[in-house]
């Protein structure tokens, strides 16, 4: 398995859901970095179960034990290594899925590659997982914050509902106030009010989560195969559920023309910027210092809690009930996660800009 993300900032992941822990090691975080361990428990708490009602029952409180490669409250540069315990497991409500094979699940694809898998909340595919690629964001966010620049998401549709007007319409920090994280009070209602139908109907739903990150410098991005969308691309479609990923105008732009779509330059008192930010940030795989933005479609959760055919690990014709805590709607939870993954990706190629700058000058 690949369990290491990043290049010069690396985050390097261990666990299941089932297990005792996840947790994970990052690599390359500067020294010198204010650790702020209330923030970081924050966000693990915006990624949690059991956090409203239209989110898993789960009931996990995800405290996080940092346990290396921090002294006297800042990062010395050395891997930071950090842990969060599973103790609210029900291992017992996926037994009868030992050797049968969840629709549009990894049971099946990971029997195939591996020859064994834990059929307990799926194991290592569990977007339990994802603890520890929040644990990693909030890291990177410590450090961009100290150079002015953001990443935020929200939720901006659920099933039919969505927002009406761009990110910029909106203020993103409102998604916060509300259960599934949209900046729209109004829309934020009746959002809600579909994942309650969807969940007693004993379904799931999808949606989209809209992502902005602000104060990003021009020159990020390492084409021909490093573009700085590619790897924005590869972030968000490693998220669980994930089936979807578009950046600026993204799909729109194919029924617009060139004169339309075109960001013309202007010199905006000093400052070379566009008139209008089609691009979403990004030209030519390298960042052009405007806003960045992008958008991530997520399927609604394969877990649903209705009969379904299947077959078992010897392919004879069954069906199955899941049983169980889970989630009718994953947006809410994934808002962290997305941040998280924009932000390593950042950090990430702001240290390979500074590593190939150093470098001009020896």
């Amino acid at each position: 398995m690949r369990n290491t993300f990043g290049t010069l900032f690396t985050l390097t992941t261990f666990g299941e859901s089932h297990g005792e822990a996840v947790g994970g090691v990052v690599d390359g975080m500067p020294a010198g970095i204010d650790i702020d361990t209330a923030f970081i428990q924050t966000e693990l708490n915006r990624r949690r179960p059991g956090q409203s009602a239209i989110t898993t029952s789960r009931n996990e409180a995800d405290r996080v034990e940092l346990l290396s490669g921090i002294f006297e409250g800042r990062s010395t540069g050395a891997p930071i290594g950090f842990i969060v315990r599973n103790t609210n497991q029900h291992s017992s409500d996926y037994e009868n899925m030992r050797n049968v094979f969840r629709p549009s699940h990894a049971d099946f694809t990971y029997q195939k590659k591996y020859g064994i898998r834990d059929h307990r909340g799926g194991g290592r595919s569990s977007a339990r997982i994802t603890i520890s690629r929040v644990v990693g964001g909030a890291l990177a966010k410590l450090v961009l914050r100290q150079m002015g620049i953001s990443v935020q998401a929200y939720t901006s549709q659920v099933g039919n509902i969505a927002l009406d007007h761009p990110y910029t319409y909106y203020n993103i920090s409102n998604a916060e106030k509300n259960a599934v994280r949209c900046p729209d009070a109004e829309k934020a209602l009746l959002m809600e009010r579909l994942i309650a139908e969807v969940k007693a109907e004993g379904d799931t739903i999808g949606g989209i989560i809209t992502g902005v990150v602000k104060g990003c410098p021009a020159g990020l991005g390492e084409p021909e195969f490093g573009k700085l969308h590619a790897q924005l691309g590869a972030a968000m479609l490693g998220i669980n559920a994930v089936k979807g990923f578009e950046y600026g105008d993204g799909f729109a732009s194919v029924t617009q023309r060139g004169s339309q779509l075109n960001d013309c330059f202007i010199n905006n008192e000093g400052r070379i910027s566009t008139t209008t930010n089609h691009s979403g940030g990004i030209q030519g795989g390298i960042s052009n210092g405007e806003d960045i933005y992008f958008r991530v479609a997520f399927k609604p959760v394969a877990t649903i809690l209705r009969e379904q055919t299947t077959v078992d690990k010897d392919g004879n014709p069954t069906t199955l009930t899941v049983h169980g805590r889970h989630d009718p709607c994953v947006l809410p939870r994934a808002v962290p996660v997305v941040e998280a993954m924009a932000a390593m990706v950042v950090l990430d190629n702001l240290l390979v800009n500074k590593s190939v700058n150093l470098a001009k000058t020896y």
